[in-house]
C-alpha cells in the first residue's frame, strides 16, 4: 500500500480508531407524546439517541430524528399502525459497544452478558436507575415526561470515550 504526499502516514486501523472516538448518547423512555424544552436542550449535544418506549407519538420520532440518528423501541402505551414499525427490542452498536434496547426490564428476553452486551436501557417504571451487575450496564432514564412518586421527570446521558462507558442521570425542570 503506498501513500502519497509528505508525511503521509497509513490511517489508523478501524479498532484502534473506534476505542478513540468520543460519543455523546442521549438516553430517553416514556415520553408519552410529550418533549418539555428541557428534553430537546438536553438532546441537542447528542450524536445518538436511544428511546426506551412509550414513545407517544411519531411526531416525537420526527423530532428525535433532527435532532440526532434515534432508535426506539415500542413501549406498552405505544399504540396504532405508526408503532407497528417500532420493535419490542432492539440492539445497537455506538462506540463499539453493544446496548440493547427494552421498554419493560421484566421482560428481557436475552442474556445480556452471553450475548456481548455492554448495556441493558429500559423505560416503563417512570424512575431513574443506573447499576452494574457482572460488568453489564443497566440504566433506566426514568420518565422524559412525567415522573412517578416523587421522582422528577428524567433522562440519561452517556460518554463513550477511550472504550469506557460513563452514564449519569439528568433530572429536568418542570
Amino acid at each position: 500500500m503506498f501513500f502519497v504526499g509528505r508525511g503521509a502516514r497509513p490511517p489508523k486501523p478501524v479498532a484502534q480508531k473506534r476505542m478513540d472516538m468520543k460519543m455523546n448518547i442521549g438516553v430517553i423512555s416514556d415520553t408519552h407524546g410529550l418533549l418539555k424544552p428541557a428534553v430537546i436542550k438536553a438532546l441537542e449535544i447528542s450524536d445518538f439517541i436511544l428511546h426506551a418506549g412509550d414513545v407517544g407519538g411519531p411526531e416525537v420520532l420526527e423530532i428525535l430524528q433532527g435532532i440526532a440518528p434515534t432508535r426506539c423501541v415500542r413501549g406498552n402505551m405505544d399504540g396504532g399502525s405508526w408503532s407497528k414499525k417500532l420493535p419490542l427490542t432492539d440492539m445497537v452498536e455506538l462506540g463499539g459497544k453493544y446496548f440493547y434496547l427494552v421498554h419493560d426490564l421484566n421482560t428481557l428476553d436475552i442474556d445480556p452478558l452471553s450475548a456481548g452486551v455492554a448495556a441493558v436501557i429500559s423505560g416503563h417504571t417512570h424512575r431513574s436507575a443506573l447499576w452494574l451487575d457482572q460488568g453489564v450496564l443497566y440504566l433506566n432514564p426514568g420518565s422524559a415526561s412525567y415522573g412517578r412518586r416523587g421522582n422528577p421527570s428524567s433522562l440519561a446521558r452517556i460518554e463513550i470515550s477511550n472504550g469506557q462507558i460513563n452514564p449519569w442521570i439528568v433530572p429536568l425542570e418542570s
